[in-house]
């Protein structure tokens, strides 16, 4: 489709970057702060872990001040659960509860809309030691923990995602369990209890917070088949049902995606339904979708030889392949980042125009990014052409998406800070703001506005109308 005029980004645009608690605070055990999984993360090859990352915890005031400067409408962040609840249930922590307190307050006083995830990653590692998802009283302790922080934050926070990216962790459980990795039985129960803690979530935000917005955050993106062979096509329709549709099917609907549940009997792999959790899970009504976008995927027909699982680098992108089900294909259109990961922000537009289309409710992209070695000169400066362009062309497809019909409602670019990397530390770097320390040598931990700062900050004065 092609326009003569493209329509506007809307005047209350949230332009947003994202962040999330374990990658950006540090102070993993300061303030009685309990211990989450990612406390447990040990990376090789000398990458740092995530017990100081930015430091955030120390200097938000800071690092406000600067999202004042950069001119951001919102800031989507999370918030530990080990943080506020240092056992994962019970005790409430209050110092952490006034850390984040004065966060928000911060926020609003520059005016920037919080944008809070409730789950990104960091389950509280005493809930890990009793079964962590497996266990269905993990479901009962994110609902103690999700109305306390309704309760406590629900006046100044209206914008709150539930769970960051819960199809990644079912397909790629690895960096989310430090011990034994779970059987696909096991991850699809884990599954299905994270849709039951969601809704009921979902359910108490409507109840608790008022005019609260609420949705969940999965990892989304279109599936190609590599070539027009029909066969091709069916397994393209394969994997974006199991990544992708699966999630927000019962996250808009409040029903099971019919070709999943297919493919989960195949395998014997259904997920034990307790009484009462499909009723539940029917009546929780997001009310706008929150979508992790970084690339599109190209798959093939299986082989069915036993040479399908052909792992594929790229975090959220690795795809192992499956017999029976699909082959990871390459796209030969699309560019590489130095660290592997494609880049498509046509894409984009795909993606968000097939979420609309079957959904209707507004989106708010709540990660997109470009990860890369960035260079601090001498004369302190950091200058990201890449990321400038790769954002240019993903915000000027998000604009033709606008005018396709999309409702759009924010952009949270991945990410406004420096933080850590979960394979690559501070390697990779994604933020609009250098932080000056290494894997290993902390420095001083100055921050320095990237060329890519002061870029955003005219696409957001001029509200997006130059790109």
């Amino acid at each position: 489709m092609f326009y003569k005029q493209l329509k506007e980004f809307p005047q209350d645009f949230l332009w947003s970057a994202s962040t999330s608690a374990y990658q950006v605070e540090g102070a993993y055990n300061e303030d009685g702060k309990g211990l989450s999984i990612q406390d447990l993360h040990h990376p090789t090859n000398g990458i740092t872990d995530f017990k100081v990352a930015s430091d955030h915890y120390h200097r938000f005031k800071e690092d406000v001040a600067l999202m004042a400067k950069l001119g951001l409408k919102a800031y989507r962040f999370s918030i530990s659960w080990s943080r506020v609840l240092p056992e994962g249930k019970g005790e409430i922590n209050e110092k952490g509860i006034e850390f984040y307190n004065q966060l928000i307050n911060e926020l609003i006083k520059c005016h920037i809309e919080p944008i809070v995830t409730i789950y990104h990653f960091d389950l509280p590692l005493a809930l890990y030691n009793r079964g962590g998802w497996n266990n269905r009283e993990t479901i009962d302790a994110f609902v103690e923990y999700s109305k306390i922080l309704f309760e406590r934050f629900g006046d100044r926070v209206k914008y709150w995602l539930t769970i960051n990216e819960q199809n990644v962790m079912i397909n790629h459980p690895n960096a989310m369990n430090p011990g034994k990795v779970p059987t696909k039985k096991e991850l699809y129960q884990q599954c299905h209890n994270m849709f039951v803690a969601s809704a009921k979530a979902t359910i108490l935000c409507h109840e608790i917070v008022e005019n609260g917005k609420i949705g969940p955050a999965p990892n989304i993106t279109a599936i190609y088949p590599e070539k027009c062979n029909p066969s091709d096509v069916i397994a393209s329709d394969n994997w974006e049902s199991i990544r992708c549709w699966l999630y927000l099917d019962i996250a808009v609907y409040g029903r099971y995606n019919s070709l999943v549940w297919a493919y989960l009997e195949e395998k014997g792999w259904t997920p034990t339904i307790e009484e009462g959790d499909m009723e539940v899970i029917e009546k929780a009504k997001p009310d706008y979708l929150g979508v992790n976008y970084y690339a599109t995927a190209t798959v093939a027909a299986a082989k069915n030889d036993g040479t399908d699982c052909q792992p594929r680098n790229g975090d959220q992108q690795i795809m192992l392949g499956e017999e029976g089900v699909y082959r990871a294909a390459q796209n030969n259109y699309l560019e590489q980042t130095e660290f592997g990961w494609m880049v498509d922000s046509i894409g984009m537009r795909v993606t968000l125009r097939r979420i609309y289309d079957r959904y209707h409710l507004p989106i708010l992209i709540t990660e997109n990014g470009l990860g890369a070695k960035d260079v601090l000169t001498e004369d302190g400066q950091i200058h990201d052409d890449y990321r400038i362009d790769y954002l240019k062309r993903h915000f000027h497809q998000a604009r033709l998406a606008l005018t396709d019909g999309v409702d759009l409602i924010g952009y949270c670019p991945w990410s406004f800070i420096d933080l850590v990397s979960t394979h690559q530390g501070y390697q990779k770097r994604y933020g609009f703001v250098y932080v000056d320390r290494e894997e290993n040598d902390l420095k001083e931990m100055k921050r320095y506005e990237k060329d890519s700062f002061k870029w955003y900050q005219e696409v957001i004065k001029e509200n997006g109308k130059n790109l």
